[in-house]
């Protein structure tokens, strides 16, 4: 492996957690860094879910990092509030580093990462990582592995992404209204771009397993249309061109809710046989949007139910949150890269609660 042939800059890791297990793995691995003498002159961990006295529980860091990590209470508003209470607490270092607690840098990560940032131009707002997410092998993945899987080929993720500290301060940071770990990301990306900085990709490589989940996963994650209602009001609705997003099927879901909704209306003024062509356009559409989800999939009994019940669930659900996004989003206006979002004016200031002790 090539050597990093000038000083790197300094970087400062954050990290939003909610204390998962899995915080572990991706802190030993930066441990790892450290050790080949690549590591962060400081690592902010922001525990988005405060104990009862408003203070962050301890957290299992390896002993090697305890010295230069600091754990903040976050402000339980998502991972973009939990990213900009952690990039404040971080001090004045050029470069933040952001991990999510689910993921496991690479072997090489440090020296593959000071690559990245001394190879960074002066225009260079950050410099993304390359994400591997590994699937079982013997058997096709399922649907939520193969959601996850989308990661891989994500233009902007920051589950790792260094961003210039420069950069972050003249965009204001994360948009806060964004309260999933969702869109968040593109969100700062687009605006970055708008306001003249160049996004890079980086040599570096991270792992991001599939976390497990229970069948009703699919139907949460449609939380995610009111997102994309606020991306198009800040963006334009070409949004999706320029952030490489896929358009997913909310007019299919539309269409299917709304042969649901005719149905029952249908029946309820006693009109029998249009209620029933209704219902069979409900039906047609239910159909096709299960048989799309189970042939890639392992088609196991359990993953057949899954999507077969899911699949009934999700278009209502999708068309209500994109209505509440539109009804909840109507009056915001497109984004201007000079200003910070109107959201952030009103942060809370974060103060490091906890020095981990060595």
């Amino acid at each position: 492996m090539t050597e990093v042939s000038a000083h790197p800059p300094p970087y400062a890791i954050v990290v939003p957690t909610l204390g998962r297990p899995s915080l572990r793995a991706c802190l030993d691995a930066v441990a790892t860094a450290s050790a080949a003498g690549h590591g962060p002159v400081r690592i902010v961990l922001v525990h988005d879910r405060p104990g009862p006295d408003g203070t962050p529980p301890a957290l299992d860091v390896p002993p090697a990092l305890r010295p230069i990590t600091t754990v903040v209470a976050g402000p339980a508003r998502g991972p973009a509030a939990a990213r900009n209470a952690g990039t404040r607490a971080a001090g004045p270092v050029p470069w933040i580093v952001f991990l999510d607690d689910d993921v496991v840098p690479g072997q090489g990560w440090g020296e593959a990462l000071a690559r990245d940032l001394v190879a960074a131009s002066h225009d260079t707002a950050a410099v993304t990582a390359r994400i591997d997410v590994p699937l079982p092998p013997g058997r096709r993945p399922t649907d939520w592995e193969r959601n996850t899987a989308g990661l891989a080929t994500a233009r902007w993720i920051t589950a790792d992404m260094a961003f210039r500290r420069e950069a972050l301060n003249a965009a204001g940071g994360f948009d806060e209204r964004f309260r999933r770990a969702f869109r968040e990301d593109a969100e700062l990306a687009l605006r970055l771009i708008q306001g003249g900085w160049v996004l890079a990709p980086g040599s570096r490589r991270t792992t991001h397993p599939v976390r497990p989940a229970d069948r009703w996963v699919s139907v949460r994650v449609q939380a995610g249309n009111a997102d994309d209602v606020l991306m198009g009001r800040l963006h334009g609705h070409d949004w999706w061109g320029r952030a490489g997003a896929p358009r997913g099927r909310l007019p299919r879901h539309v269409a299917v809710t709304a042969a649901a909704a005719a149905a029952v209306g249908c029946a309820l003024a006693g009109r029998r046989g249009a209620a029933a062509w209704c219902a069979a356009g409900w039906a047609a559409g239910t159909a096709e949007f299960a048989a799309a989800r189970i042939a890639p999939g392992p088609r196991t009994p359990s993953e057949v139910l899954t999507m077969t019940v899911t699949s009934a669930v999700i278009p209502v659900v999708a068309v209500w949150h994109w209505l509440r996004g539109t009804a909840v989003y109507r009056r915001i206006r497109p984004a201007d890269p000079a200003a910070p979002p109107a959201s952030r004016s009103a942060a809370p200031q974060a103060t490091p609660r906890d020095q981990v002790a060595s």
